[in-house]
């Protein structure tokens, strides 16, 4: 079971932020196993792939907010019949029943999309690939729940809770051995309470802790550059610690950190959140 402390909330946190009941903190006991080597080094700023003017919401979503058919189809399940189903075998809830989720940060820039990219650190199909949706607007900026749920991990710590296949006891005793842990990015993970969680990265500063209970839209921390970060953004990510398919690592890479070369693959966030320019301020 998840030890979980009760504390008191700092002022600044919302008004909505309050602590989870044990049973719901038992019930999140289920863990794969896995630390996080955060996904990519954005592209430089003059790079940017959606600038900060967003069309207006007075006609279709762009291009950019629309889910590859052939990305969601890099989720692959089991066939129901086939030797992993079982009673017991509990599987993800398909993406498109998914709802709740609020953009986590508003009036951004989508600077890397989810999908094939050089600047990706995981790899699908033998190619690099970036796990999530990179978001920027500027430091210090709010970032929120993009859906109501219970906090996992806040800080560096967070390696539990990231998906990863396989024993991450000689990567963390390097890191205490280096004293490497400062060298991560500021991670908040939230179990969302579907079948799925978020991933934030690259925090300036959090302020939530694990087993608080948050509703979408609560401030959850500020944007920052920790970790491998080449300026301040959010590295938004989604995906199913009951999920069996797999994204790899970079075998050199794993080697170097002593990181598993598997972890659960990652859905395209923007499958569930709302078109993109709902992210305007109004």
């Amino acid at each position: 079971m998840l030890d979980l402390p009760t504390r008191q909330l700092s002022p600044l946190r919302s008004r909505r932020l309050r602590r989870a009941p044990a049973a719901l903190i038992a019930g999140l006991a289920v863990v794969l196993g896995a630390p996080m080597l955060i996904g990519s080094t954005p592209p430089p700023r003059n790079q940017v792939l959606a600038d900060v003017a967003m069309p207006a919401p007075t006609s279709a979503p762009p291009a950019a907010a629309q889910a590859p058919a052939d990305v969601a189809g890099l989720i692959s399940r089991p066939d129901p019949a086939g030797e992993d189903s079982s009673p017991s075998r509990r599987f993800p809830p398909p993406p498109e029943t998914l709802t709740g989720y609020v953009w986590p940060i508003w009036n951004a820039s989508l600077t890397l999309p989810f999908g094939p990219t050089r600047w990706g650190s995981r790899v699908v199909d033998g190619e690099p690939f970036h796990d999530g949706i990179d978001l920027a607007t500027h430091c210090r900026d709010r970032i929120v729940a993009a859906h109501d749920g219970v906090v996992l991990a806040a800080g560096r710590r967070y390696d539990d809770f990231m998906g990863w296949v396989g024993d991450l006891t000689a990567y963390k005793q390097r890191l205490d051995e280096k004293q490497l842990w400062a060298s991560l990015p500021i991670v908040v993970v939230i179990d969302d309470g579907n079948g799925y969680r978020s991933m934030y990265a690259h925090f300036r500063r959090v302020v939530v802790a694990p087993g608080d209970v948050v509703a979408a839209g609560d401030l959850i921390g500020y944007e920052g550059a920790t970790g491998r970060a080449t300026g301040c953004h959010l590295h938004y990510g989604l995906f199913s610690p009951d999920e069996v398919a797999t994204f790899g690592l970079n075998a050199e890479a794993a080697a170097n950190m002593l990181l598993p070369t598997e972890l659960a693959a990652r859905i395209n966030p923007l499958l569930v959140l709302p078109p993109l320019e709902d992210a305007l301020i109004h």
